[in-house]
């Protein structure tokens, strides 16, 4: 009675009404708050000011939840605290949907046999799943490349996308947006986002996460969102609140503007290197300053995608003009922009010019000055590696004498150089989004075909739109028919190069770059150019704007400097400088003002139709999914039913010892299924013929494929098997206090296997496995496979010197321990020789019955004997590891075998709460 007492008397004094020009409606009034918890709302960050709305708008008025407002609004709290945070809605893409739609099939199971209600498992809040991520670039540079990938990509798909349609009609609150729409971060930004919603009359901020890490996007838009795994999206749609920990808000101070034929593409560049060397990881990043009025929506959203390269959990622009002008452009409702003003306005959530600078603190400010941002290229391996334009030739030739060195005395051939650019590519959210750098690569098109000049024939030519609108735009401007004839027709709408959907090389380059041991090139206007991620052949690739691509095409390789080097010649054999085709800023200007608001709403109108294929797809409408067992796309998840609670590990064997910024590519990679790998043998025997094996990423709601595949890029190096390149490890001698029988005895094997192989010999002999890494273990997507699969491998603890935010909690979800190593302690000291014991325990008698948040525990690596003696000592190292599960509700999670598990027990018990 006192708790329900308390919560109404919150709620009548926090509720508070707001009549508007005959409009009325209710919001909790972050002025009340402040004036009642004596704090400045003025001094907070603007991350810092969401937050506080969501805990009071989820308060009962308990002690606790006072407690937390006071911590969160203190200045630069010292002591770290944890707070709940509940999304209102979650984004999804394909490839990480379908395996977070396929573990909520396998929880209506699980549900069903413990005599659960299966129906009661459905998304507690809005779920928007974007088909974005399938279509392949099967075809390019021909007329018919757009109509003939979306063929393929139907052929291919068809069971993933029935069973996406058996899921939009079985679960409540699930919006399923067909292939061919665009990238969900882009439809997002121009569609699905309302800044601020308005449920049963009352108006909240609009915040989300995102199975994706590029969510960040929407932060352009001032709306808090982020990359969590599939795993934690899944806590989020079913009710569970993220745990979040004392937040660090970065303030970057942006002065004055770009200088005449800079991009958003340059700037975001130079700000992930900025902020990827000062530090951000699980901070958040906040812009403000004079610099704001000179950046567009569209320019924020580019520096906002970014977020994951530079480690951030999000980077967050204000919501100020520039936000409602680009709420009216893209079509939004007029109600709904005005609500947006208003709401903005009443809860100290409007951006004035100067406010900011003055009045807020944050934990850490940085300056940046647009006007010294210079033209640059980012790789060739890492996002944050960003070189000045002129710089990229040094960098190739570096790169190729590097590579002559270590694998090859060099090789000559007739039809492709080292350094030669094979794929050309306009793709991803970051860029596609962004219609000033999409006008500027049409204009510089149409410039270059005005000149004579072609595109040189091994290189690879795509366009794929991040949504409708771009092609609209495009199209009635007439420069897509200059892309067109420089080879880069639309190939889809999707994500396509930048996710590894590259397609086979012009003309089986692959066998010639093999048989010559190329270092060719990828350039593209993407956000991820990880090894192995872009083209398995590709060993080079390089991050630039989208004029950038479209040069570069026009040279056909990157060892060239473009400041002082011409592209080529025109018809006349004059030289042909990059700045005699760069776009005047007036022509520019005169194609960006020809976007209205018409465009966006036609390409927005019956969003979730689809085409004639995807609306004749026959579905089920079975509360539980019928499984296929023959299907070797969709499979009963396993990871609801088969938990194990967590316990110390006892003479346990390293499967792998990795080095630095080991990313989630390395782990799960989403591009092709090589037919020799573990992955592509399993799909050979189900009877799938290897031309149709699609992709990794394609594959993921199918465990069989996906454990098979962890660790299977190509370029991962794996100390173990050093210098061999791949998903390869050496299987050790088990274990014993004393000498096996011979007959149970198995010989060490040196001989390099692959890691699926070995987890397979390791589990038979219920031997736990453990990883070693270098810094920034689990860089890039937010991919939930990455855990999932090492979970399957039986790997219990991975033991690094850093995690990347996203895959730290990803691993905690699934029960797996991410130890941190001391500071001072790099894995290269300790001398693994891999065939080391390694045992993890607490130091409590209890085991890990009493854990603790970042408690610290005790790693003891004894050297192994193929034969132990009782009589022969065991020489042994104890060194002290930090447990990196971050709070209480982690540990929960933890306890219980992963979220998943703990989600299940929480809707079979007969009173089920929010938290």
């Amino acid at each position: 009675m006192m708790r329900s007492k308390q919560a109404k008397q919150w709620r009548q004094r926090y509720l508070t009404e707001h009549v508007s020009d005959g409009e009325t409606w209710r919001y909790w009034s972050l002025p009340k708050l402040a004036q009642d918890y004596h704090f400045s709302l003025e001094e907070q960050p603007l991350v810092v000011r969401l937050f506080l709305e969501n805990v009071m708008r989820h308060s009962l008025g308990d002690d606790d939840q006072a407690n937390i407002i006071q911590q969160l609004c203190a200045s630069n709290a010292s002591q770290a605290f944890e707070f709940s945070f509940f999304p209102s809605r979650v984004l999804m893409q394909d490839y990480t949907g379908v395996p977070a739609i396929v573990d909520l099939a396998a929880m209506r199971d699980a549900v069903h046999a413990k005599g659960g209600d299966a129906k009661r498992i459905n998304p507690l809040c809005p779920v928007d799943l974007v088909i974005d991520h399938s279509v392949i670039v099967d075809k390019a540079g021909t007329a018919d490349a757009l109509s003939f990938n979306r063929q393929r990509e139907m052929e291919r798909n068809r069971e993933r996308y029935q069973f996406l349609k058996w899921a939009q009609g079985a679960f409540d609150n699930l919006t399923v947006v067909p292939p061919g729409r665009g990238i969900c971060h882009q439809v997002n930004l121009e569609y699905l986002a309302q800044v601020v919603r308005q449920v049963d009359g009352v108006l909240s901020p609009d915040t989300l996460v995102g199975t994706d890490s590029h969510t960040t996007m929407i932060n352009g838009l001032g709306v808090l969102g982020w990359g969590v795994g599939g795993i934690e999206a899944e806590a989020v749609m079913l009710g569970q609140p993220l745990s979040l920990n004392t937040p660090k808000v970065v303030g970057v101070n942006l002065l004055g503007a770009l200088s005449p034929g800079l991009t958003a593409t340059d700037l975001v560049l130079t700000l992930t290197e900025l902020l990827r060397n000062h530090g951000v990881v699980g901070k958040y990043v906040e812009f403000y300053g004079a610099g704001l009025a000179n950046l567009s929506v569209a320019d924020r959203a580019t520096i906002a995608n970014m977020a994951p390269e530079y480690g951030a959990t999000c980077a967050l622009f204000p919501i100020d003009d520039q936000v409602i002008n680009y709420l009216t452009l893209t079509h939004r409702p007029a109600d709904l922009v005005k609500r947006v003003r208003d709401y903005a306005h009443a809860q100290g959530l409007f951006y004035q010019p100067g406010e900011l600078a003055s009045s807020v603190i944050y934990s850490e400010n940085l300056t940046v000055d647009l006007g010294e941002i210079v033209p640059c290229v980012a790789g060739p391996k890492r996002p944050q590696d960003r070189l000045p334009l002129a710089a990229i030739k040094q960098k190739t030739l570096d790169e190729i004498a590097l590579a002559g060195e270590h694998s090859r005395q060099g090789a000559d051939d007739e039809a492709l150089s080292d350094g030669d650019l094979v794929i050309a590519a306009i793709t991803s959210c970051t860029n596609t989004s962004n219609p000033q750098v999409m006008v500027l690569a049409g204009i510089l098109a149409k410039a270059a075909v005005e000149k004579g000049m072609t595109v040189k024939p091994h290189v690879k030519t795509s366009l794929a739109p991040g949504s409708q609108v771009v092609a609209r735009y495009l199209d009635q401007s007439g420069l897509q028919g200059y892309l067109d004839q420089l080879g880069f027709q639309r190939v889809g709408f999707g994500c396509t190069t930048c996710i590894g959907n590259s397609g086979p090389l012009n003309d089986g380059l692959e066998a010639v770059i093999a048989q010559g041991k190329l270092q060719v090139c990828g350039v593209l206007s993407g956000n991820r150019n990880f090894e192995g991620r872009i083209h398995p052949f590709v060993r080079m690739n390089w991050l630039a704007s989208p004029p950038l691509v479209v040069a570069f095409a026009l040279v056909g390789h990157t060892r060239i400097d473009l400041d002082t080097e011409p592209l080529g010649t025109d018809r006349d054999g004059n030289a042909v400088f990059l700045r005699d085709l760069w776009p005047d800023s007036a022509e520019v200007a005169a194609v960006l003002a020809q976007i209205n608001r018409a465009l966006y709403g036609q390409s927005y109108a019956n969003m979730t139709l689809g085409d004639d294929t995807w609306r004749g797809l026959k579905t089920d409408n079975a509360v539980c999914y019928p499984w296929q067992k023959e299907s070797t796309y969709i499979r009963q998840a396993p990871f609801v039913a088969c938990t194990t609670p967590p316990k110390p590990i006892v003479d346990g064997r390293i499967l792998a010892i990795f080095g630095d910024s080991i990313t989630t590519d390395h782990i799960s990679p989403a591009g092709q299924i090589d037919p020799l790998t573990p992955a592509g043998e399993y799909l050979l025997r189900q009877g799938v013929k290897a031309e149709v094996f699609n992709s990794y990423g394609a594959r993921r709601g199918n465990h069989e494929v996906m454990v098979r595949g962890t660790f299977a890029n190509r370029r991962l190096k794996n100390r173990l098997v050093d210098p061999m390149e791949g998903g390869f490890t050496r299987i050790w001698s088990p274990p014993g206090g004393s000498a096996p029988q011979q007959s149970d005895r198995v010989a060490a094997q040196t001989a390099p296997v692959s890691i699926y192989q070995a987890s397979q010999h390791y589990l038979a002999h219920q031997v736990s496995l453990v990883i070693f890494a270098g810094k920034e273990y689990g860089t890039g997507s937010s991919r939930d496979w990455a855990a999932k699969g090492c979970l399957l491998l039986n790997i219990k603890a991975v033991i690094a010197r850093s995690f990347e935010r996203i895959h730290r909690s990803n691993l905690v979800g699934m029960g797996i321990m991410p130890l941190l190593l001391p500071a001072d302690l790099k894995p290269n000291a300790l001398q693994l020789s891999g065939d080391e014991l390694i045992s993890i325990t607490a130091p409590s008698a209890n085991g890990f019955e009493v854990l603790l948040p970042r408690q610290i525990l005790s790693l003891r690596i004894a050297a192994a004997h193929s034969s132990p003696s009782p009589l022969e000592p065991v020489v042994a190292q104890t060194i002290p590891v930090t447990l990196a599960i971050e709070n209480e509700r982690e540990l929960a999670y933890f306890f219980a075998g992963g979220i998943l598990p703990y989600v299940a027990d929480q809707f079979c018990s007969p009173k089920r709460s929010r938290g």
